[in-house]
C-alpha cells in the first residue's frame, strides 16, 4: 500500500467516524445499546404518563356515581390484599429471575420465572373475577362515571400485566432457544423494570383507589 493510500484510508475513516456513523462493529453495537435503552425508558416514562392522567380522570369522578353503588360497597379488600400479595411475590420472584441470567443460572432463571408467571396470572384471575361480579350486580362500567373511571383504570393496568406475561414467556423461550447472548440478558433486564414499575402503579392504585374508596 501506498502513502497515498494509506493517508487517503484514514482520511476515509476520520470522516465516517466524524459523519456520525461508527466504523467499527463494536461502537455500532455501543450506539444500538443506548438507543435501545433510551427507547424503553421512553416507552416506559410514557406508560407513567398515561396512568397519571387516569388516576386524575379518577380522582376527578369518584364520587359521581349517579346513585349507584360506591367504592364503599364494592370492593372487598380481602381479595384485593390478596391479589397485591402475588403481584409484591411476583416482583421478588422476578428479581430473583433477573440474578439467574445474569450468573447464567438455568434454575434460577427458569424457575423464579415460572413462579413469576403463576403469581401474575393468580393476579389476573382474581382481578376478572371481581369485575365479573361486579358486572353481575349491575356495576358494570356503563353504570356511572365512577365506575367507567374504576374500570379503565384497573382495568388497563391488568392489560399490562397480561401483555407482562406474554412478554416473560417470549423471554424464557428466547434464553432456553438462543442462551444467555447480551442482547438476551438486556431484554431480560428490561422486561425486568417493567415488570417492577407495574408493581410500583399497582401499590398507588391500591392506596388510592381500594384503600380510600372502601373508607368512603
Amino acid at each position: 500500500m501506498s502513502a497515498f493510500q494509506g493517508t487517503a484510508g484514514s482520511s476515509d475513516s476520520r470522516r465516517t467516524e466524524r459523519g456520525g456513523v461508527p466504523a467499527h462493529p463494536i461502537s455500532g453495537l455501543a450506539y444500538k445499546r443506548i438507543v435501545v435503552g433510551y427507547g424503553f425508558w421512553v416507552f416506559l416514562l410514557s406508560d407513567i404518563i398515561m396512568f397519571s392522567a387516569f388516576f386524575a380522570s379518577y380522582a376527578v369522578l369518584v364520587g359521581n356515581t349517579a346513585g349507584g353503588p360506591s367504592g364503599h360497597d364494592l370492593f372487598d379488600l380481602r381479595n384485593v390484599a390478596l391479589e397485591t400479595a402475588c403481584l409484591l411475590l411476583s416482583s421478588f420472584t422476578c428479581g430473583i429471575a433477573s440474578i439467574g441470567a445474569q450468573r447464567r443460572n438455568g434454575l434460577w432463571f427458569f424457575g423464579a420465572m415460572a413462579v413469576t408467571f403463576i403469581l401474575g396470572a393468580a393476579f389476573l384471575s382474581i382481578e376478572v373475577r371481581e369485575f365479573a361480579g361486579m358486572v353481575a350486580k349491575g356495576a358494570g362500567p356503563t353504570r356511572s362515571a365512577f365506575l367507567s373511571a374504576f374500570f379503565t383504570l384497573v382495568g388497563c393496568h391488568g392489560l399490562h400485566v397480561t401483555c407482562g406475561l406474554l412478554w416473560l414467556l417470549t423471554m424464557m423461550a428466547q434464553v432456553f432457544a438462543k442462551g444467555y447472548r447480551p442482547d438476551i440478558l438486556r431484554r431480560v433486564l428490561c422486561f425486568s423494570l417493567f415488570w417492577h414499575a407495574l408493581d410500583i402503579i399497582w401499590v398507588a392504585l391500591f392506596t388510592v383507589v381500594y384503600l380510600m374508596g372502601a373508607g368512603q
